[in-house]
């Protein structure tokens, strides 16, 4: 049984079955009943027919947000990362693997430096990757003979940073013999007290690399994702070209837990035969795909077998292909129809790819049938994501492209639009730079916290719920004029910090126009 609309707003079906496209900002939700706290909340689901998340978080598999750094501090933090294909087979390989090692506790492609190398190496290293522990070899290779190992400790009160390691290392350096166990390791660690372990084999020759930092990560991290064998879960992006079946091949030796075939139009003959040949070749593996916005597209991909959807065409911060090809959907109406056809024909999980540009984004996303988001503009920036930080007009940059861009398409991404053989290229994304957000860590988990927070004011326990009040109608809906959503915001002052702009290292005053 539902409310009276005219007093208390409209169901989902109601709402979206009486207007045109409805973006994130059309629409508010209203409040529910509140008989839980914030800790209550659970925020556990689907991201495939036969894999689950602890938070909905997903980030998208473009050249300038996941690579293995992302996808490992994603897994850890609860959501998932999907590799890029803007590389090499073997370079997409190399980041599925290094995900899959990481929570194995040694660190099997660690930086190494020659004793030659100075301690400018070591800030500069320091400056893009956040650590000053390297150990240092003959020839400044794995592999190589070790001869000692530099941190923070050995440089702190250096102050000519052209300097040789050969004369600030350590070279009485406690090691652990090559086929120790992660409980041995972590014992030694412990009471040597050091920050570092280097693994050597039977003569002296570095191996692998243990961290003192990832004796805390269980304890830091208690809801990361991970597979029945206790390995981070992680995704890669593949395209529908017969090419990519050695590609997908690759892969799945390497261990990746999910495809996504890559398109930014996912109802093609392409898609669907490269669906069918996945699930065929490996069905225990998870294949998503898209991208798609109406019913038929969904049917078509989900007929072909499909574990899940990916939602969106043109609605992200970098993309501007409904501007140019006049082709697409907002993202609220697309994000509602698809999930809702996806529900009825096998309970298919549907990922929103999109929009996404503030918290309560996130929340809509979700509230209209989505199981996770994905998020690409929003964690641009991070420390963890692919590209060094640069300066312009005294501002901590990085760079961020879509995958239609000119630039992207000339390292692959035209594949992901099929035009990587056109003679003439049709620009359908930009290029740009992001302030520096800080790490991905904070901002994931001021995202959760944020959902939790809107799930209580909803008076949904669980995402499960949310959308089951969505189907029965009692999750309401109501649309909003240009005048509420300016109400809605920060309005009437001369100047302001934003709070959230703040958490992500962007603190900045806004003027009133």
């Amino acid at each position: 049984m539902t409310l009276d609309g005219g007093a208390n707003g409209y169901d989902a079906e109601t709402f979206f079955g009486q207007r045109g496209g409805i973006t994130y900002n059309d629409f508010i939700l209203l409040p529910g009943h509140i008989d839980f706290g914030v800790d209550e909340v659970e925020l556990d689901t689907r991201l495939t027919r036969n894999l689950r998340l602890k938070k909905p978080i997903v980030s998208s598999p473009m050249d300038t947000v996941t690579e293995s750094k992302m996808a490992v501090h994603m897994a850890l933090l609860g959501g998932i990362g999907i590799i890029h294909y803007n590389n090499t087979i073997e370079e997409q390989v190399r980041h599925v693997r290094t995900v899959k090692r990481f929570e194995n506790g040694f660190i099997t492609e660690p930086v190494v430096l020659r004793p030659d190398n100075t301690i400018a190496d070591v800030c500069r290293i320091k400056e893009i990757y956040g650590f000053s522990g390297i150990p240092i070899t003959e020839d400044g290779t794995l592999g190589s003979k070790l001869v000692g190992i530099v941190t923070q400790r050995d440089i702190s009160f250096e102050t000519d940073t052209t300097k040789k390691l050969s004369e600030v290392m350590t070279t009485d350096v406690i090691t652990a013999p090559v086929g120790i166990t992660l409980q041995e390791g972590n014992r030694i660690l412990k009471q040597c007290k050091k920050g570092k372990l280097p693994i050597v084999d039977g003569k002296g020759r570095l191996v692998s690399l243990m961290s003192r930092t990832d004796l805390l990560k269980n304890e830091d991290f208690p809801h990361s994702s991970k597979n029945e064998a206790k390995q981070l879960l992680v995704g890669a992006a593949i395209s529908t070209k017969e090419a990519d079946k050695e590609r997908l091949d690759a892969l799945v030796d390497a261990g990746v837990d999910v495809v996504i075939i890559d398109a930014s139009q996912g109802d093609s003959v392409f898609q669907i035969n490269m669906v069918k040949y996945a699930k065929k070749k490996y069905p225990r593996l998870e294949v998503i795909g898209g991208n798609v916005v109406i019913a038929r597209q969904c049917k078509s991909l989900i007929d072909a077998g499909v574990d899940a959807l990916r939602i969106g065409m043109g609605s992200g911060s970098i993309c501007i292909t409904q501007e140019t090809l006049a082709v697409g959907r907002a993202q609220g109406s697309a994000v509602y129809h698809c999930a809702k056809i996806a529900r009825k024909h096998g309970d298919i999980p549907i990922i929103a790819d999109g929009g996404i540009s503030n918290l309560g984004h996130l929340t809509k996303a979700l509230a209209l049938g989505a199981s996770s988001v994905m998020l690409g503009g929003m964690l641009a920036g991070t420390s963890e994501t692919p590209g060094e930080y640069f300066y312009e007009a005294g501002v901590r940059l990085k760079k961020y492209r879509g995958m239609a861009s000119f630039e992207a398409m000339g390292a692959g991404g035209a594949k992901r639009y099929f035009s990587d053989e056109d003679k003439i290229k049709v620009a359908q994304g930009v290029t740009g730079a992001v302030v520096d957000r800080g790490s991905v860590v904070d901002l994931v988990e001021y995202l959760a916290q944020s959902l939790k927070h809107s799930m209580q004011d909803l008076g949904c326990r669980t995402l499960d719920i949310l959308h089951k009040t969505l189907y029965n109608g009692n999750l309401r809906f109501e649309a909003r004029s240009s005048s509420a959503q300016t109400e809605g915001g920060v309005h009437g002052l001369y100047s302001y910090k934003d709070p959230h702009l703040g958490l992500f290292k962007q603190v900045m005053d806004r003027r009133e126009l």
